[in-house]
């Protein structure tokens, strides 16, 4: 099993910066994609920003102008730094990883971490 672990949440002011992030470890052959979710309170969990292993990004409108997702294939890490947060950025934030065990198609993973949580005050 892969397992992704997050850090860097925390109780924040308005205005101010956090920067996110997650580790794999485990058997792990390749990873094709590593995405950060986030999930508010009586809310569903939505995707905040994803990279691939080609360095191909997506982030949702809400936060695209405040945050850059970044990876470190060798360290098996993804990063995420947001800037100028708000009240509403406040949620628990997940790390999701895609990739394989081995060589083989048949070990393909899809896992989550527990997610780190951010608050940010007004």
């Amino acid at each position: 099993q892969v397992q992704l672990v997050e850090s860097g949440g925390g109780l924040v002011q308005a205005g101010g910066s956090l920067r996110l992030s997650c580790a794999a470890s485990g058997r792990i052959f390749s990873i094709k994609f590593m995405g950060w979710y986030r999930q508010a309170p009586g809310k569903q969990r939505e995707q905040v920003a994803a990279i691939t292993s080609d360095g191909s990004t997506n982030y949702t409108d809400s936060v695209k102008d405040r945050i850059i997702i970044s990876r470190d294939n060798a360290k098996k890490s993804v990063y995420l730094p947001v800037n100028s947060l708000k009240p509403e950025d406040t949620a628990d934030y997940y790390c999701r990883g895609i990739g394989r065990r081995t060589w083989s198609h048949r070990s393909e993973f899809d896992d989550w971490g527990q997610g780190t949580q951010v608050t940010v005050s007004s």
